[in-house]
């Protein structure tokens, strides 16, 4: 896959606070997430890569052009959603998608045209005629991303794109961003705090912490744990499954949530799982492969960053 960004040892000093320190990372197409504690350098990494801070030092490309000095054409190539507002107030919401769209040089009544198209898309239905200073903080989210994507660009770099909406707003707008990588082939660089939205929909992960890059890696890699195992939520009373299972020389542990972990092959011991809870009597709510906590990393990731 083609590399979406490819920089080295990247540098920048605020003064003598150092906010990116020999930062050196490729990310390639698809969605990569960019995490990282509140000043880990996400932000300045992220105005780095749309020229609107110049580095101390190093160098870097995205999408084949020149970080620094190839700005408009980068910019011209990137839907960049921020986490505040940037709208006018007195707009309504579709002029303020085709204002966007016509500063991509796209013409008036083509803008409105698409406007429309990705408002419908971006589910603002009747409430795109109303000012944007009217908006719930929800709706705002789904004007910025509409803002991002109108001029139809191969990169967006989305920040926090799931803040202030509900917990089914938050799946449709994912379903929406998986939706652009995998059906129109965008490359999207999330940065967010949300660490389920990450492991949820993410290809590859970015870990900042202190400026430097304590993990880049593939998000399969991540996730696969170093002993296989199978997990285990069940309906009613565990313990003579556990006593079953135990029995049949297979290790097993009970964690505090109540999920059972299995250790060994998840194919095999699935169905195993199923012949012992019919035996004992309880019904099984899920059986799932075991999974690297992203959580632990990122915590693991931020404590090395801290002896560093």
């Amino acid at each position: 896959m083609a590399a979406l960004i490819d920089i080295v040892e990247i540098t920048k000093d605020y003064g003598r606070f150092r906010a990116l320190d020999c930062v050196s990372l490729k990310v390639e197409s698809g969605i990569t997430g960019l995490l990282g504690p509140n000043g880990a350098g996400k932000t300045t990494l992220i105005k780095v890569l749309l020229g609107l801070v110049k580095t101390t030092s190093g160098r870097g490309r995205l999408l084949n052009f020149e970080l620094g000095s190839q700005y408009r054409e980068i910019r011209a190539n990137v839907g960049y959603m921020p986490e505040d507002d940037c709208f006018l107030h007195g707009m309504t919401g579709i002029e303020c998608v085709q204002f966007v769209a016509q500063l991509s040089r796209i013409p008036a009544i083509e803008a409105l045209r698409r406007s429309h198209e990705i408002l419908d898309f971006c589910g603002l239905a009747q409430e795109r005629y109303r000012t944007v200073e009217t908006y719930s903080t929800g709706m705002r989210q789904k004007l910025r991303f509409a803002q991002a994507i109108v001029h139809d660009p191969p990169v967006l770099i989305l920040d926090e794109p799931t803040s202030g909406l509900d917990p089914e707003e938050r799946v449709i707008m994912l379903n929406r961003i998986r939706v652009l990588a995998r059906d129109h082939g965008k490359a999207v660089l999330i940065c967010t705090h949300i660490l389920p939205d990450v492991q949820t929909i993410s290809d590859s992960v970015v870990i900042l912490a202190r400026g430097q890059v304590q993990v880049a890696e593939r998000m399969s890699e991540l996730s696969r744990p170093t002993e296989p195992s199978l997990e285990v939520r069940l309906l009613g009373s565990p313990e003579r499954f556990i006593d079953v299972i135990r029995g049949s020389g297979v290790p097993i542990e009970s964690r505090s949530d109540g999920v059972l972990v299995l250790r060994g092959v998840p194919q095999e011991l699935a169905a195993q799982a199923w012949r012992v809870a019919e035996q004992c009597g309880v019904g099984v709510r899920s059986l799932t492969p075991s999974r690297n906590s992203l959580e632990e990393i990122f915590l693991q990731a931020v404590r090395e960053g801290a002896k560093s």
